[in-house]
């Protein structure tokens, strides 16, 4: 069985995406270098990785397998480290409401 860790933060930037008009689907018990959360507006689906911004820099850095996933998938991933970061981020994908 896999025991998936979920950032401090990762409740309050559900919250925020919600907000904001997005549909959430957690991911991070899939494990294996994964992205903790899809995110879907405007028809668009968007993978992100949930990093806690309180945290040293040190400690938000991808693990193994996250930098495999990532090099590996073809499509977008966006990494969240705070909720300024996430507005930012959603104002980019135009999908504020």
């Amino acid at each position: 069985m896999i025991r998936a860790r979920v950032d401090a933060n990762q409740a309050a930037l559900v919250a925020l995406f919600r907000k904001l008009g997005f549909s959430v689907q957690h991911l991070h018990a899939v494990g294996r270098g994964v992205p903790d959360l899809m995110l879907g507006a405007h028809g668009v689906n968007h993978l992100v990785e949930v990093k806690d911004g309180a945290k040293p820099p040190s400690a938000r850095l991808l693990n193994p397998a996250q930098v495999a996933w990532h090099a590996e998938w073809r499509g977008q991933v966006a990494v969240i480290e705070s909720e300024e970061s996430a507005l930012a981020w959603a104002a980019r994908v135009g999908a504020m409401l």
